[in-house]
This record gives structure tokens, C-alpha cells and sequence, in this order.
């Protein structure tokens, strides 16, 4: 009976041991799993990294980390953690798998915050999109088109395709084609048309505007006008500009050929 009680003794004695270490292992390995992720999203915060990836890999270091004190605790206990690590790995593959389209997602995210060919309030064309950016998320960006249409466009479609940033410089050019008549004074038409850039304030000094004969059509005489503005003002002179400069040429005489009731616009940039 001495020797029966003397052998729980010892056995409760050795797994409680194990059990405290484990539950040490445990607790000490949450509290530094919490001390390194946040001291990783400090890091990040101060090399200027995107909020919203900096609480991202925060949240993916603490996880990493906690599921190695777990398994170093269950070790303690004398589980075989082969078995267990063999399960996870065919977890991580399989939903590696599952979630290949987010995933891809996932990682052009990351690529756009780190390059950041974009960033919110530009004025972008991405996806076949055009419009401005209202949020960027590790998934999607989302932007408001110029009607005011929201989209939320999944990343990888973003990163694969040709990224257009209309506000990335400070000055845009906007590209117009007035046609006239072949019967009208060419030197007078132009003439006309620098005289609404040059008292429109919103249009830049430096580069000057152009206004010159872009093309012989076979019904009509084809003048450019080329001004530029500040991305802000883009669109106001556009609209101005093609009611000003109709009105102006049928002012000065200047006939504007039939069909062509008003003025065409070429826009490299649409």
C-alpha cells in the first residue's frame, strides 16, 4: 500500500510539475508574443508603413507566436507535437489553396502599401475604373468615380493591370480640338483661342498653353489647344474652355463646320 501511494506520489508529483511548467512556458510566451508584435507594428509605424498593414502583420506575428508557445507547452506535457505539426501543416495548405484568389489579393495589397503608386484622395484610373481613392484595405481599394459611383476593386486586379495617377504631378494637361472652316482665317482663329487661355487665371504661365493646327481634315481646318492646369482644376477649364472657345470663334465670325455644332475633345487621359 506504501509502495502504491509512494508511486502516485511521485506521479502527481511529475505532471504537476509539467503542468506548471507548461502553464509558465504559456503565460510567459503570450506575454512575449504580445511584446513583439507590438514592438514589430512600432517598427513598422515609424518607417511610415500603412496603418492598415502595420496592424495586419501585428495580429499575424502574435498569432505565429502564440501557436509556438502552445505547442512548446503541449511538448512540456509530453504530447507528441509531430502529429500535431504534421495537421497544421495540412491546414495551412489546404486553406493556402482555398483562399488562393484572396491570397493573391493579400499580396498585391501588401505591394501597394509598400510602393504606394497611389495613396487616398488621388484621382486614379485603376481596373478599368476611373475615380477618386476613398480607402486602401490589404484586400481591396475602394474609390468614388467621377459620378459619384463607388467601387471596390480586389487588389490583384489592380497590381496586374496599368495603374493610371492623374494627380501624381503637380500640373495636368488638358488636350482640345476646335475645328473651323477652310474658308476662315486661320492666323484669326488662333488668335482668338490664346486670347480665352490668357485671361482664364487657372491656366499655368509656365509650360505656356499651345494653340496651334493640328490637322487638315477633309472638311474642316483642326486646331489644338493644349493649356495646363493644376490637377484640381482640370475639369472646371475643360468645361469652360469648350463653351468659351465655341462662343468666342462664332463671335470673332469664325464658322465651326456642320455637323460639328461644338467643339471636340481629344483626352489622352479618358
Amino acid at each position: 500500500m506504501d509502495g502504491l501511494l509512494n508511486n502516485m506520489g511521485e506521479v502527481v508529483l511529475l505532471y504537476g510539475v509539467k503542468i506548471i511548467a507548461a502553464c509558465v512556458i504559456f503565460l510567459i510566451g503570450k506575454r512575449l508574443a504580445k511584446f513583439f508584435s507590438e514592438f514589430t507594428e512600432r517598427l513598422m509605424e515609424r518607417a511610415k508603413v500603412e496603418k492598415t498593414l502595420s496592424i495586419f502583420v501585428r495580429k499575424l506575428v502574435y498569432v505565429s507566436i502564440l501557436v509556438l508557445i502552445i505547442i512548446a507547452a503541449l511538448a512540456q506535457l509530453g504530447i507528441q507535437t509531430a502529429s500535431i505539426i504534421a495537421v497544421l501543416g495540412a491546414a495551412s495548405l489546404a486553406v493556402g489553396l482555398a483562399l488562393q484568389n484572396s491570397l493573391s489579393n493579400f499580396a498585391a495589397g501588401v505591394l501597394i502599401v509598400l510602393f504606394r503608386p497611389f495613396k487616398v484622395g488621388d484621382l486614379v484610373e485603376v481596373g478599368g475604373v476611373i475615380g477618386t481613392v476613398s480607402d486602401i484595405h490589404i484586400f481591396t481599394t475602394e474609390l468614388y468615380s467621377l459620378d459619384n459611383r463607388k467601387y471596390i476593386i480586389p487588389n490583384s486586379q489592380i497590381t496586374t493591370g496599368i495603374i493610371t495617377n492623374f494627380t501624381a504631378v503637380d500640373k495636368r494637361r488638358v488636350d482640345l480640338v476646335f475645328s473651323i472652316s477652310y474658308n476662315d482665317d486661320i492666323k484669326l482663329a488662333k488668335d482668338v483661342l490664346m486670347d480665352v487661355l490668357q485671361t482664364d487665371e487657372r491656366i499655368m504661365k509656365d509650360p505656356a498653353p499651345v494653340v496651334a493646327v493640328g490637322e487638315l481634315a477633309d472638311s474642316s481646318v483642326n486646331l489644338i489647344c493644349r493649356p495646363w492646369v493644376r490637377p484640381e482644376h482640370y475639369w472646371d477649364v475643360y468645361f469652360d474652355l469648350l463653351e468659351k472657345g465655341k462662343l468666342a470663334l462664332e463671335k470673332s465670325g469664325i464658322t465651326i463646320p456642320y455637323p460639328q455644332t461644338d467643339v471636340h475633345l481629344y483626352r489622352e487621359t479618358q
